[in-house]
């Protein structure tokens, strides 16, 4: 009960914040949005479509079959695991999650091995660390490849560790049949006409990615009134935080709540490009209660627990760290790697497949509506 108090508490503390200053809401609601829709959005939805067709097309499964034994020596998970886990390294957080709740969903993966998953299939966009943080916020692109080594590195390493993690009370039934009989079985059991299976992948992409950009424009909203009230000027007064280091705890507290807003306080500070580079290592890798919050929502229809994935987080963020220190401890020169994406680019997309899902949703309104006449 007392818990239910306190939520209520803080919750009605916040909606009061918020009618006090809501110039400072919507201002720091717009770059949430600004975040969501030119960037997140269209950076996403293409992997989540295909991430669902290849799954009722069979495709996880055939190339699961084929990694089952590699997955099982160096992680112990199955082979659509390993899949699944590989295509969130380029999609970024936090599909590993979703592709393991419908992994989990299906019964492919057993609990234990679906939190294994979720610990370790959670890792930034590519385009976001070598475009947003290395050209953009750092204006340093050679840079990427160094934050981008540390942070699948602290991925890999988390895999490693969480290979002890739990007893394995049940395991999965994996086919020796071969990789292409376990093709055909995945496209038996899903059944689904390709139009059918493709309207639904649009539709559950973009659901979801509704669900992400609400939590990200909550906790830009939530971040900038916490700094705006002194939340975070109190903090740092009960800590031994001198004013050399206080632009190190201001990117930490920023990043704590929402990722990107940490990252890009981190690169703008005073402070010397190594000691950001570290900084935006440990931010990437406990990704932000914002990104937490989102794992949390889609693992929640699951009986996957939240416990070992924010385990991993801290342990992600300490495996960048020290790999990070360990890559600006050694004298080599890498390639600049500038990539980007033009935000009017990601806004058209963004605002295409919008358009394309409320048709779908219409027309599959419009057929039931059709039969049930």
């Amino acid at each position: 009960m007392w818990k239910n108090y306190g939520a209520a508490f803080i919750v009605s503390l916040f909606a009061a914040a918020l009618l006090l200053s809501p110039e400072i809401g919507l201002q720091s609601a717009r770059y949430g949005m600004d975040i969501w829709w030119k960037t997140v959005f269209p950076s996403l939805l293409p992997f989540f479509i295909l991430t669902e067709l290849m799954a009722g097309l069979g495709v996880i499964a055939f190339f699961g079959s084929l990694s089952s034994r590699m997955m099982q020596v160096f992680f112990r998970l199955p082979g659509p695991a390993g899949v699944s886990w590989i295509l969130s390294l380029a999609s970024g957080f936090p599909s590993g999650a979703r592709m393991a709740a419908r992994l989990r969903t299906e019964g492919t993966i057993t609990r234990i091995e679906a939190e294994r998953l979720v610990a370790m299939a959670h890792s930034s966009n590519p385009l976001f660390i070598l475009s947003a943080v290395a050209s953009g916020f750092l204006n340093s692109p050679e840079t990427g490849s160094f934050i981008a080594a540390a942070h699948y590195g602290g991925a890999l390493l988390v895999g490693f560790s969480f290979r002890f993690y739990g007893r394995q009370k049940g395991k999965t039934k994996e086919t020796s049949a071969g990789a292409l009989h376990a093709f055909q079985a995945a496209r038996k059991k899903d059944g689904r006409a390709f139009g059918s299976m493709f309207a639904d992948a649009v539709l559950s992409s973009v659901q979801t990615l509704m669900l992400i950009g609400g939590f990200i424009l909550f906790f830009s909203v939530l971040t900038a009134l916490l700094t705006s009230y002194g939340a975070a000027g109190l903090i740092f007064s009960m800590l031994p935080v001198q004013e050399t280091s206080l632009p190190v705890f201001q990117a930490m507290f920023s990043g704590f709540f929402e990722l990107t807003s940490g990252v890009k306080q981190a690169a703008a500070s005073t402070l010397s490009l190594p000691v950001s580079l570290i900084l935006i290592s440990a931010i990437l890798g406990f990704s932000g209660w914002s990104v937490h919050a989102q794992v949390a929502a889609i693992i929640s229809s699951t009986d996957i627990r939240y416990g070992p994935f924010l385990a991993a987080r801290f342990l992600h963020s300490f495996y960048s760290v020290v790999l990070m220190l360990l890559l600006l401890s050694v004298p080599v020169r890498v390639p600049a790697y500038s990539l980007s994406l033009v935000p009017e680019h990601g806004m058209m997309v963004t605002l295409f497949f919008l358009a394309a899902a409320s048709a779908l949703l219409a027309f599959r309104q419009s057929k039931s509506r059709g039969k049930k006449v």
